[in-house]
């Protein structure tokens, strides 16, 4: 399948807009509801990045540094809270430069999947898009430690995906799990990822 094909087939299966008001995904799994208040959720923006090498299609992917206060060390993609007066698009593409120094005209929106809640009191709306070369990483010290591609082939089914469980909060939870090339693409990321697996296919 060439790019133009690849373009159009994501655009038919995502979103063309940015919508917040519906419930969280069934990708979020049940043992997050009773963390989240939904009164205090705060919207955010994240670009899931797409990358067409010659071995295939990859997603651009971060490491956030270990020090900070939410979500420290986790794998995610470049994006964060939603300012007063700014559009998702808009926030995406800005806090893709401040993070990793990628210009937004060198990001095509495809369209967007479904609003995804955190245990941080998030609800994150993820924005699909062709990432055009050359790409120039210049993370941010601040909050990169690291800028990496995995293969999307990687989430196109729950082959390659496992469910850890661990005690939060009182009782056992679950979360989605995917390994690459050294790193642990987890939580959040990993359930966004899944969730575009599936309906890709």
């Amino acid at each position: 399948m060439n790019r133009d094909n690849l373009a159009a087939l994501y655009r038919e299966r995502l979103r063309s807009e940015a919508v917040f008001s519906e419930e969280p995904g069934p990708w979020n799994l049940p043992e997050l509801a009773d963390l989240l208040d939904a009164t205090q959720l705060h919207d955010a923006a994240v670009i899931c990045g797409l990358i067409e090498r010659p071995e295939g299609v990859h997603v651009l992917l971060t490491q956030r540094q270990t020090g900070l206060k939410n979500h420290g060390g986790q794998v995610s993609f470049p994006g964060g809270r939603i300012d007063p007066g700014e559009t998702p698009l808009a926030a995406a593409q800005r806090e893709a430069f401040e993070e990793i120094g990628l210009p937004a005209e060198q990001i095509e929106p495809l369209g967007w999947l479904e609003p995804y809640a955190t245990i941080t009191n998030y609800r994150v709306l993820p924005l699909v898009a062709r990432i055009h070369p050359p790409y120039l990483w210049r993370p941010s010290n601040v909050e990169v430690a690291a800028v990496f591609e995995a293969p999307l082939a990687l989430f196109l089914s729950t082959e390659h995906a496992r469910i850890e469980q661990r005690h939060f909060r009182g009782r056992l939870r679950s979360t989605y799990v995917v390994e690459h090339a050294g790193y642990r693409i987890w939580g959040a990321t990993a359930a966004m990822l899944l969730r575009f697996g599936s309906q890709l296919r």
